[in-house]
């Protein structure tokens, strides 16, 4: 089971990052658009995680797993997808929204690597 929780940490981790580098990736374009590989990354990484909580008890079964951070993040992460989803198909994607998107993203990751 360790084995199978560190090959989804790290399809976790990879989706994130993917998330990240194809808002970045749309910095000095004019105009931005919506790339749908963010909400392809975006459901992996909420399936990933939804198997890591999953599986908490079998691979650390003497750590409480915290609730409430897991609970923050997926919120988080569903924000990032109805955004995402609701401007998939628009041509332009607003500047307020992408960088409320960084903003989200950006927050979930810090909130991951600070919060223990």
């Amino acid at each position: 089971m360790s084995s199978i929780n560190t090959v989804l940490y790290l399809v976790h981790i990879l989706c994130v990052i993917a998330i990240l580098s194809l808002l970045l990736r749309q910095w000095n374009k004019n105009p931005r658009k919506f790339n749908p590989g963010i909400l392809h990354a975006g459901l992996a990484a909420l399936i990933a995680g939804l198997a890591m909580v999953g599986m908490w008890g079998t691979v650390h079964p003497d750590e409480m797993l915290n609730h409430i951070k897991v609970g923050i993040k997926l919120l988080i992460l569903i924000i990032i997808l109805v955004i995402g989803y609701a401007n998939v198909k628009k041509p332009v994607l607003a500047k307020n929204t992408w960088l409320l998107l960084i903003g989200l993203t950006t927050t979930n990751v810090l909130i991951a690597s600070l919060w223990h």
